[in-house]
């Protein structure tokens, strides 16, 4: 299947006072190599909107494909239009699958294969559309992004660990 028969890049825009701290995401303050969000930074824009997401969707830096960044919002926020949304629109597609898909090696290659520019290579929309994979039942869905979520939950729960322990 294509990633444009069951996702697609959503462009849903709000003025800038939906916009704080604990829900913007810009290209800075996503993590490398699936590292996830770091919240807090004042980097949020001047314009008078921004673009918006929906907890559940697939967030990923557009610049720079290589490093990796991409996150599963665990919340409604805005971002950066630097940073691509996916939202699932089959719902035969689950949301955690398709994150699964959207952070896997296989799929960064190719978003890095076909990105646009050298000195800081953008991933080319279209081209990510095109981008095919496996489309199983719902059960075997399910059977394969269950651990990866469970790994990624422990994870995030180590980091918030150890961001809070007193040096």
């Amino acid at each position: 299947m294509k990633l444009r028969d069951c996702a697609q890049l959503i462009k849903s825009r709000v003025g800038i006072e939906e916009a704080n701290t604990t829900n913007y995401v810009s290209t800075d303050n996503m993590l490398p190599n699936r590292g996830g969000i770091k919240f807090g930074k004042d980097n949020l824009p001047k314009a008078k909107t921004v673009n918006y997401y929906q907890k559940g969707d697939i967030l990923m830096s557009n610049i720079r494909p290589y490093f990796k960044k991409v996150w599963f919002a665990d919340r409604d926020g805005t971002r950066s239009s630097d940073v691509l949304c996916f939202r699932a629109h089959n719902t035969d597609v689950l949301d955690e699958y398709l994150y699964c898909i959207l952070q896997s090696d296989h799929f960064f290659k190719y978003v890095v294969s076909t990105s646009k520019g050298t000195k800081m290579p953008r991933g080319d929309k279209k081209a990510i559309l095109n981008y095919e994979f496996d489309f199983p039942s719902k059960e075997e869905q399910y059977r394969k992004y269950s651990p990866i979520m469970l790994i990624e939950k422990k994870i995030r729960l180590n980091r918030h660990i150890n961001d809070n322990l007193v040096v």
